[in-house]
């Protein structure tokens, strides 16, 4: 069995719609189709959400009713049959209709996830009503009777593939279903998400609950390029990664994966294939267990990353010292990028900064505590083997000109990272396109 996934661009207008049915029914292998909401769905979802928990509910009733409308007309040009545009104004109705309750009761975290949830809920049951209307035969499993959250908020992946066989199980004649990305239940039973990209996450995660042959990825990109395309003139899709390369890569800034959605596939061995909808032909990326060279495959870059350098003589000799800074930073959830040490000082990187103040103040106890904002992580990707020469000095004589602020190598065979100030990533990816892979 195969998993696909489509996002939201890929679904996002009639005729998208259309093509991914046709992709879908072009050869007989069962599939499990993931789907994102309708592009600009999950954003409107977001404003609607925001202007409720601000109490503009006058504000929030418009947007309902303008997405509504863009609802209304997508229904005409999708289907072509009065049953089923009948069928599908029914089923956007009733989602409608929720969001019109919520302008009457009180606004909370619960009840944003709750509205968030709408556009996968909506995109699925109208693609539903597409094949049907093609006489194809097709079953929706709907993703929160299966799809769910522990109490770390990660997926009980357990859970998720005893209660998702056990729904196909009840259906094993058939060969197509289709299913929601993103959304999902935690472990108290409430709608929850797997957070921005989710449907990435989610194809993953049913591709290893089912132990699938494939999941493959269908976006507008034809692949993962070896270099940011919207920064970077010249690059290319690139053929092979390994699941290392291609993790590294994704949390790494490479927009077309989402990070976690790797291990689940990864787990059991599973490939994970990156296509282009708006060109099907086209190659993509296969991502499996091994690589095809030992070089460096691509570079990444990611935003909105903080420096914090913590300096105290008392460091010197000092046992335990490391272990009590990190113990601050999981005190407050916050993961760490990078880190580097010396005898007298620790630096490491977050991207998260929202408990940066008391983070700090924790910190201060130790010594003196130097933050920097507006920092780049500039990560090259490849496999780096012991015994290959001129790697690294490669990267540094591209990089000449360019202020490093730390260096991070050695942690992963697969990756080396570099900390810049933001003002230089520009500059910076393109000197590397030009000197590791001569473009």
């Amino acid at each position: 069995m195969q998993v696909y996934k489509f996002g939201g661009t890929s679904v996002g207008r009639p005729e998208r719609m259309h093509a991914v049915a046709d992709l879908i029914t072009r050869d007989s292998e069962r599939k499990v189709v993931v789907l994102s909401a309708l592009s600009g769905t999950t954003n409107s979802l977001v404003s609607i959400g925001e202007s409720l928990a601000a109490d503009r509910r006058e504000e929030a009733l418009e947007k309902i009713n303008s997405l509504r409308l863009h609802y209304n007309q997508f229904i005409q040009q999708l289907l072509g049959t009065a049953e089923k545009r009948a069928e599908a104004e029914e089923v956007i109705h009733e989602h409608f209709e929720f969001l019109k309750i919520t302008l009457k009761i009180s606004f909370n975290e619960a009840l944003s996830r709750d509205i968030l949830a709408q556009g996968e809920l909506m995109s699925t049951k109208l693609f539903t009503l597409l094949l049907q209307e093609r006489n194809i035969e097709v079953q929706l499993l709907p993703a929160l009777e299966f799809m769910r959250t522990n109490e770390d908020h990660e997926p009980d992946l357990e859970y998720i593939s005893k209660h998702l066989q056990a729904k196909i199980d009840q259906f094993a004649n058939c060969g197509l279903f289709i299913t929601q990305g993103y959304i999902c239940k935690n472990h108290k039973g409430e709608i929850d998400n797997l957070q921005r990209g989710g449907s990435d996450y989610t194809a993953s995660l049913v591709g290893a609950a089912i132990r699938a042959d494939e999941v493959q990825i269908w976006t507008d990109i034809d692949g993962m390029h070896n270099n940011d395309p919207r920064v970077v003139d010249k690059t290319y899709p690139i053929a092979e990664l390994s699941f290392d390369e291609a993790a590294e890569l994704a949390y790494f800034g490479a927009k077309i994966l989402h990070p976690a959605s790797i291990w689940p596939a990864q787990k059991y061995g599973i490939p994970v294939k990156l296509l282009n909808t708006m060109q099907p032909e086209a190659k993509g990326t296969v991502i499996s267990t091994s690589t095809i060279s030992a070089d460096v495959k691509a570079v990444a870059a990611k935003d909105g990353i903080t420096a914090i350098k913590v300096k105290s003589t008392r460091m010197l000799l000092a046992y335990g010292f490391l272990r009590r800074i990190f113990e601050i930073f999981e005190k407050y959830k916050t993961p760490i990028d990078m880190i580097t040490t010396s005898e007298v000082a620790v630096s490491v990187t977050i991207d998260h900064d929202e408990f940066l103040d008391k983070i700090v103040a924790e910190l201060s106890q130790f010594g003196q505590v130097e933050v920097d904002k507006g920092q780049t992580i500039i990560c090259i990707v490849g496999n780096f083997v012991a015994e290959q020469k001129g790697i690294v000095s490669n990267i540094f004589d591209a990089l000449k000109d360019t202020p490093i602020r730390m260096i991070s190598y050695g942690g992963s065979r697969h990756n080396i990272s570099l900390l810049t100030d933001s003002t230089n990533k520009e500059h910076a990816l393109k000197v590397l396109n030009q000197h590791l892979f001569n473009l």
